[in-house]
């Protein structure tokens, strides 16, 4: 039997039973349309992080406190922490692939202006923070080396911490406290967002970390040090090299454990990206046993079909049709059926996945193998699950078929 045939034929029972077909596909347009959802979103999240994980800066490098270990057991990053800015000076001295250098010495205080007071993060950094971060500075200027060697008590504010201390005006020459010290704003950051942890990232305030010392923590060790390299090919030659200037900075015998950690930004990247990734797999997983089901209704109808319409395979087989034919023809029927639905389930899924990404703000994609797998499994689950009844057709004896009421 020809195809055009059979795809004849398998249509024009397909709308016979209009709703009943429509019945029969809601499960597997329901499984693809989760799938792409699933798939769509999953992609999103990935490329959302990817983006914050960006906004750290440009092939940054950090060296954290911590990673040793005692009795065998490494006590983790940001224990035993012994960076200090001698060890930072000394970075930025003797590593040749690193461009730039930064100290960082964090804290929390309560920055008031007038009678506007906002609690916020102060980062006591070099004039090499902004190269790092890939930041710039929206009005004013960042403070110079010489404001940093004479700890003078300026500071640049963050866009968040401008907008709720000095509201609709620039805060640049005006005056603020951290804590119970007086600072002189000189500068007001572009704004830059969220990280990829979902914290505001312009909710802070640059000061020199030399004055953070003297004036704010009191803190001697470092909360990190971050660097960066002029090229992403360097970073990991560079990383090697960090380790070798810290270890012989904190007088590290051969056999002796990292007591700092360094990480890169790709590491964060591929991290994140692992992460995301396995739960889309897990999502889209658990949305295409939506599929299985789907098939599992199709074939329960199939052989509501080959029941019902037993007298008119009896008639075909009569006046010449063979078994491989009506088994052919039942096959068919499934397949439209079940590809149909998957068909549908990609428009059900394409707008599903656009109006969760307007309600998020998040953009959503689903790359094409994507469409290709969710479609060509809907197709397999209409084979799968329509062989059955359709093997059953097939092996009708026409006598008994004729006589079937």
């Amino acid at each position: 039997m020809k195809q055009q045939t059979l795809f004849k034929l398998a249509s024009q029972s397909i709308l016979k039973n209009k709703m009943r077909t429509l019945l029969t596909m809601l499960g597997i347009v329901i499984g693809v349309g989760a799938v792409i959802v699933m798939v769509a979103i999953g992609n999103g999240a990935q490329a959302r992080i990817q983006d914050q994980i960006k906004s750290l800066g440009t092939n940054v490098i950090m060296i954290m406190p911590g990673s040793t270990q005692q009795g065998g057991a490494s006590q983790g990053a940001g224990t035993f922490n012994r960076l200090t800015v001698a060890d930072a000076e000394k970075v930025k001295k003797d590593a040749t692939l690193l461009s730039a250098v930064s100290p960082v010495i964090q804290t929390r205080t309560q920055a008031i202006a007038g009678g506007a007071n906002w609690r916020t993060q102060i980062n006591g950094v070099s004039t090499d923070y902004l190269t790092i971060r890939d930041w710039g500075v929206g009005s004013g200027t960042l403070f110079s080396d010489n404001d940093v060697k004479s700890m003078r008590k300026v500071a640049v504010l963050g866009a968040t911490v401008a907008q709720n201390l000095f509201p609709g005006t620039d805060p640049v020459g005006a005056q603020i406290q951290l804590g119970h010290v007086p600072f002189q704003v000189i500068g007001v950051l572009s704004t830059k967002g969220q990280n990829a942890a979902g914290n505001d990232q312009d909710d802070v305030v640059l000061i020199p970390y030399t004055t953070a010392q003297a004036r704010l923590s009191g803190f001697v060790r470092l909360g990190q040090i971050l660097g960066s390299t002029a090229s992403p090919n360097d970073i990991s030659a560079a990383q090697d090299e960090i380790r070798g200037i810290m270890r012989e900075s904190h007088k590290l015998g051969d056999y002796a454990d990292d007591d700092f950690t360094i990480r890169n930004q790709n590491e964060l990247a591929d991290a994140a990206s692992s992460t995301t990734k396995v739960m889309t797999y897990l999502l889209a997983a658990i949305a295409s046993v939506s599929l299985v089901v789907g098939g599992i209704g199709i074939m329960n109808i199939m052989l509501v079909s080959v029941t019902e319409r037993t007298r008119e395979i009896g008639i075909r087989m009569a006046i010449g049709a063979r078994g491989s034919d009506v088994l052919t023809q039942f096959l068919v029927e499934s397949i439209v059926m079940s590809v149909a639905g998957g068909i549908i389930g990609l428009l059900v899924g394409f707008g599903g996945a656009a109006l969760l990404g307007h309600l998020t703000g998040w953009s959503t994609s689903t790359p094409p193998v994507a469409v290709a797998i969710a479609v060509g499994f809907s197709a397999a689950v209409g084979m799968f699950f329509g062989y059955y009844p359709a093997r059953k057709a097939a092996a009708l004896n026409p006598i008994q078929a004729l006589r079937y009421e």
